[in-house]
């Protein structure tokens, strides 16, 4: 069904929505989602290479990789769990942190991880650096 370019929200989801399609993946609800769990994962990376938290181990090659993996393969399913666990949390960044320590798994090098996941911050130092990240693209 096609719907007016009279009844979109705004001209660029109406008639400007073919030369702004390429922005759908920043400036869309997935795009907002995406930075979240890119500025959660950085951070928690950051942490784990900070000496001044001795009860957070440097991250091994391996888990370097499955961080870096849930940010490069985060996918619309993923954003779409990620939707799914805020109907329940009824907040938008606690469900990031949620989504990652399922992506996390569970093991010895991970159960670390989990505790300083989200460590230090407020959802509006997220959501802060999230949308600054996207007006950089």
């Amino acid at each position: 069904m096609k719907i007016s370019t009279l009844k979109a929200i705004s001209p660029a989801d109406g008639r400007y929505a073919g030369k702004v399609n390429d922005l759908r993946d920043i400036f869309s609800e997935y795009g907002l989602i995406r930075f979240r769990v890119l500025v959660e994962v950085r951070w928690l990376q950051c942490l784990s290479d900070e000496d001044a938290v001795p009860e957070l181990a440097p991250l091994t090659s391996v888990m370097k990789d499955v961080l870096n993996d849930i940010i490069d393969d985060l996918s619309i399913d993923d954003a779409e769990r990620i939707k799914k666990i805020e109907a329940t949390t009824n907040h938008d960044v606690k469900a990031v942190e949620y989504f990652i320590r399922e992506k996390l798994g569970d093991g010895p090098e991970t159960a670390a991880l989990k505790d300083f996941l989200h460590f230090g911050c407020t959802s509006e130092d997220i959501n802060n650096l999230s949308y600054a990240l996207m007006l950089s693209k």
